[in-house]
């Protein structure tokens, strides 16, 4: 006869070894696997505990709780512990829709839990019978607590939210019933965590959301340089559904994963985004994966945390949003290595590229004389030498000294002809 611990270790190999999660039945000896995908829920701590009730609103007398929470919890990280509340049956039925309202009292070891009526299943009109629903309560981790954390119910009590008496008080039939969550070491590389996210949507209620982180942290990162982050989230079934608003999603919503950075000189923060779909109320059931990139810009280790995620057109108007616990977050770690010279200058803003000599030509143009023809004859002038001022030059018509000449000749033939005629007189 195998222990519950064998069964648990040979239902996680067999799993892994046929890439399949599903649901396992151990009957008279035999092993009967019935498969599931593989994105269904994440191995589980759980406890069936017997109730024994007494009270008007309901008839039940004994039912029996479903405790559960994640199978191993990264010390110092808060987690979720889910109660599944059995199908119930009113002793007279309801005009009013309502819902099942759910206390429970606990003792715990190595944590704490933060106590208070839950909204469970819904109650529908003008019937007696209720199905089966689950409440949760986060449950804080004690700093330094190793080993396990154990919860012992003590009290339980049922009953509407409207109206709100009788209710059914249950204590546990047996005094020495517990459960029992690991606690692991967590953190510091490739591994997986589960986070309690506080997912609101506008004035809807609450949710408290167990998701899976699994990133891929970047190898050969470099000071000054992208370093790529795949994001990989799955919603857990220990924790309350993701819903979708009754809204819906604005047209092109996004998922967008933010994570927290410190060490390199890395950016306080980064995100990733992918495209969202999903039907308005209907429950998310896969997150896209993201690549989220962070940029280093010394020498050292990134320490990388979960921040909040948000479903809408953009990080900051968002239609879903889920907050990040501000402790006992997991960490995953990454190196950064100093840029070598044969890394891209383009790439680094702190590497100044090498200057190109410019070449320069200088170009001497000589003017070449202007020569301009007129009528009937044709004539050249060139500026005097030593830029002698002479007004607009040879380019302005005859020149002056023509001018000058024909009168002198002029002159000089008048006064020849006056001689001449001086002459012929004296001789007559």
């Amino acid at each position: 006869m195998l222990t519950s611990q064998a069964r648990r270790r040979l239902v996680q190999k067999t799993s892994s070894a046929l890439g399949l999660v599903g649901t396992f039945v151990l009957l008279a000896g035999s092993l009967v696997v019935s498969a599931a995908p593989a994105s269904a829920a994440a191995l589980a701590v759980e406890k069936d505990i017997i109730f024994t009730c007494t009270g008007e609103r309901f008839t039940n007398t004994s039912i029996t709780v479903k405790f559960s929470a994640p199978d191993s919890v990264p010390a110092g990280s808060p987690f979720n512990l889910t109660l599944g509340i059995p199908a119930l049956t009113l002793g007279q039925a309801v005009t009013t829709a309502t819902t099942v309202s759910v206390n429970a009292q606990m003792t715990v070891t190595g944590g704490t839990v933060t106590p208070g009526v839950k909204p469970g299943a819904q109650v529908p009109v003008n019937t007696t019978a209720i199905p089966a629903g689950n409440v949760t309560y986060p449950v804080a981790v004690t700093a330094g607590a190793t080993g396990k954390v154990t919860i012992k119910p003590t009290t339980l009590t049922l009953g509407l939210t409207s109206p709100a008496t009788p209710v059914e008080t249950c204590t546990p039939s047996t005094a020495t019933d517990v459960l029992e969550v690991p606690i692991g070491t967590g953190g510091g590389g490739n591994t997986e965590e589960i986070v309690s996210y506080t997912c609101t949507a506008g004035t809807e209620t609450p949710a408290t959301v167990d998701i899976k982180i699994t990133p891929t942290m970047p190898t050969g990162a470099k000071a000054n340089q992208d370093a790529s982050i795949t994001w990989a989230a799955a919603v857990q079934t220990t924790g309350d559904e993701l819903k979708v608003p009754t809204t819906g999603f604005p047209t092109g919503s996004k998922y967008f994963a933010t994570v927290k950075a410190s060490g390199a000189g890395a950016p306080a923060t980064a995100t990733g985004e992918a495209a969202i779909t999903g039907t308005a109320g209907q429950s998310l059931t896969t997150l896209p994966n993201v690549t989220i990139k962070v940029r280093p810009t010394t020498t050292g280790t990134v320490t990388i945390t979960p921040g909040d995620l948000a479903f809408g057109t953009s990080a900051t108007a968002a239609a879903l949003k889920c907050t990040a616990p501000t402790t006992g977050l997991p960490t995953f770690t990454f190196q950064v290595a100093a840029g070598t010279p044969t890394d891209d200058p383009t790439d680094d803003p702190t590497t100044t590229p090498t200057a190109t000599p410019t070449k320069t030509t200088t170009v001497i143009v000589t003017e070449t004389p202007t020569t301009r023809t007129t009528s009937p004859t044709a004539r050249s002038s060139k500026t005097p030498k030593d830029g002698v001022a002479t007004g607009a030059g040879g380019d302005a018509g005859p020149d002056g000294r023509m001018f000058v000449l024909a009168g002198s000749m002029l002159i000089l033939a008048a006064g020849g002809g006056g001689l001449l005629m001086r002459r012929r007189a004296a001789r007559g």
